[in-house]
């Protein structure tokens, strides 16, 4: 015999408890907002690793120069620097947000 174990709910939150106001949300980065912060992530990374692997791929095929370059670039940019930008923007959109908020009132 196996025992149905009681259900679980989800624990009310306490309405007297003092929450801290969620910080406005920021709109979503418009499609040229989204390409500019695109372009300023991968350009300086497709110039610096292309400046540094220049000396080592100068001679390989102008295809698989290329391919190796977005091996490189693409996670880096992927993974990393692209959420850091999209970070920094929202931080900064948050605080333009707060601003005119606080100008409104």
């Amino acid at each position: 015999m196996t025992a149905t174990p009681p259900e679980h709910t989800s624990p009310v939150p306490n309405s007297e408890s003092s929450a801290l106001p969620e910080p406005p949300t920021p709109p979503r980065p418009n499609i040229h907002i989204t390409a500019l912060i695109v372009w300023l992530t991968i350009f300086p990374l497709v110039a610096i690793v292309s400046v540094v692997l220049g000396p080592l791929i100068v001679e390989w095929h102008p295809v698989l120069r290329a391919f190796v370059l977005t091996l490189i670039v693409v996670p880096i940019a992927a993974y990393w620097l692209m959420p850091l930008m999209f970070r920094w923007y929202a931080a900064i959109e948050r605080r333009r947000v707060a601003r005119q908020g606080r100008h409104k009132s």
